[in-house]
């Protein structure tokens, strides 16, 4: 697939206050959030070989392509270049952000995942933190308490991540959070236009 940077301005995106994180099981529901104005998803599925996730990848850039979404890609450098990815989310096992920031176009995002206050560097675009709420696959929530910390400690805007609901939105925003990622909220939703929907309304 030719590389969709090409033709953009060097200019970094802002730090979406939504994100959608996916794998391949998730990536039929992706379309239907699109429609309904998500602005970024995140392709996260760690045990895809490398042919299959970049097939993946091309798949969403051109769905988020079509309504001006951010895409981002995880851990994988390689393929967020191949694909001409908004942005690349780098876990705490992942290179370096100077790194990856060396091996990417200007303009593009880097964030970091984080799971405690003072580990979100300076050097990247925005943070991820959590999990606040419980999941159904990570125990040990950190609360609303932790995230307020790990907001005061960020020199980097911080989205919160995990349990994250409609319901749950304020009390993210009062501790600080500039957005959400979430998983379930969408992925798991009856409908997930509107539940697309309900999100970017209490983010409002």
């Amino acid at each position: 697939m030719r590389n969709s940077r090409s033709h953009r301005e060097a200019v970094r995106p802002a730090v979406p206050r939504l994100v959608l994180v996916t794998d391949r099981h998730g990536a039929a529901v992706v379309e239907a959030a699109l429609d309904a104005g998500l602005p970024a998803v995140q392709l996260r599925d760690k045990d895809l070989p490398g042919r299959a996730l970049l097939a993946l990848a091309e798949r969403l850039r051109l769905a988020t392509a079509r309504t001006g979404a951010l895409l981002f890609v995880n851990d994988r450098v390689d393929v967020a270049l191949a694909v001409g990815a908004d942005g690349v989310q780098l876990g705490t096992g992942s290179m370096p952000v100077d790194v990856a920031r060396r091996l990417l176009p200007a303009g593009t995002l880097i964030g970091v995942s984080t799971h405690a206050p003072g580990e979100a560097s300076a050097g990247a675009d925005f943070a991820l933190f959590g999990p606040v709420w419980a999941t159904p696959s990570k125990t040990g929530a950190q609360g609303e308490d932790r995230l307020r910390e790990a907001v005061r400690a960020a020199p980097i805007p911080v989205l919160a991540i995990g349990g994250v609901t409609a319901e749950r939105i304020a009390a993210a925003r009062a501790a600080g959070a500039a957005g959400v990622a979430v998983i379930r909220a969408i992925l798991a939703a009856p409908d997930p236009r509107t539940a697309t929907r309900a999100l970017l309304a209490a983010l409002d």
